[in-house]
C-alpha cells in the first residue's frame, strides 16, 4: 500500500483530502507540528508528499528543500497562491507539481494516482490486483481473465478498484457514489446503477459470471 503524507495546516483542508486518499486505500499521514516535519518524513517514508507553501515557521519550499537533500519522493504543491512565479519556485525548488485551492478532490486523486505511477515499477504488486483468476492491471485500467481482456472506463475503473480493495465487505451505494462524484446528492442514483451493471457486463464477457454481487438494501460485495 502506498503511504502518503500531508503537510497542510488547514485542518478542514487537510481532514477532506487525506479522508479522500484513505477510500482509495491509500495510508495516511496527517503531519500537525510543523516543526518537525523532517523529523516525520524520515519516520513515515513516505511514498507521496503532499505539501502547501503557505506554513507556520517554515514554508513549503524550505521544507521542499529539505526533503530533496535526502530524498527524490514525489512532491505535489497544494496552495492557494496562483502567481506564475510561484509555479515556478514549487518546480525549481524540486516538486513534481502543482495543485491551486481550491481543488477538485478526482483532479488531486489523479495526479497523485499518475505520479505514483511514473515513480514506482510496474511490477509493483500494488498496480495490480487479482481475485478468481482476474486480474485488474491499474497501470493501464484493463481486466484480464485467461487470455481475455477487455478495457474499463475512467468510472468503471473506480468501482472496480474500490470493490477489490473491499474484498469480502459490503460497498454501499453512497460510498462508491462519493468516490465517483464527491458530492453524491447531486447525482440520479440510476447513474450508479448503470455505471455497475456496464462493469458486470464486461466482466461476464470476459468468463465471469456474478463477479460484483448485489446486496438488495446494503451494495455491492465481491466475495
Amino acid at each position: 500500500m502506498f503511504r502518503i503524507m500531508i503537510v497542510e495546516d488547514d485542518e478542514k483542508i487537510r481532514k477532506i483530502v487525506a479522508d479522500t486518499l484513505r477510500k482509495w486505500q491509500y495510508d495516511v499521514v496527517e503531519v500537525t507540528s510543523f516543526e518537525e516535519v523532517m523529523d516525520d518524513f524520515i519516520t513515515v517514508q513516505p511514498h507521496l508528499v503532499l505539501l502547501d507553501i503557505n506554513l507556520p515557521l517554515f514554508d513549503g519550499f524550505y521544507w521542499c528543500q529539505q526533503i530533496r537533500s535526502i530524498s527524490k519522493v514525489p512532491i505535489i504543491f497544494i496552495s492557494s497562491r496562483n502567481q506564475n512565479m510561484d509555479v515556478i519556485m514549487a518546480i525549481n525548488m524540486g516538486g513534481d507539481d502543482f495543485v491551486q485551492k481550491p481543488f477538485d478532490l478526482g483532479v488531486l486523486v489523479a495526479k497523485v494516482s499518475a505520479l505514483l505511477r511514473r515513480n514506482y515499477t510496474y511490477q509493483d504488486e500494488s498496480l495490480q490486483l487479482a481475485h478468481r483468476r482476474l486480474i485488474f492491471h491499474l497501470s493501464n485500467s484493463s481486466v484480464q481473465y485467461g487470455d481475455h481482456t477487455t478495457e474499463l472506463t475512467r468510472n468503471e475503473f473506480i468501482v472496480l478498484q474500490t470493490m477489490m480493495r473491499n474484498i469480502g465487505k459490503i460497498v454501499s451505494r453512497d460510498d462508491l457514489m462519493q468516490v465517483l462524484w464527491n458530492d453524491e446528492q447531486f447525482i440520479d442514483d440510476n447513474t450508479l446503477t448503470v455505471n455497475v451493471n456496464r462493469l458486470r457486463r464486461k466482466i461476464a464477457v470476459l468468463g465471469i459470471e456474478d463477479f460484483i454481487v448485489t446486496r438488495k438494501g446494503m451494495g455491492y460485495i465481491i466475495e
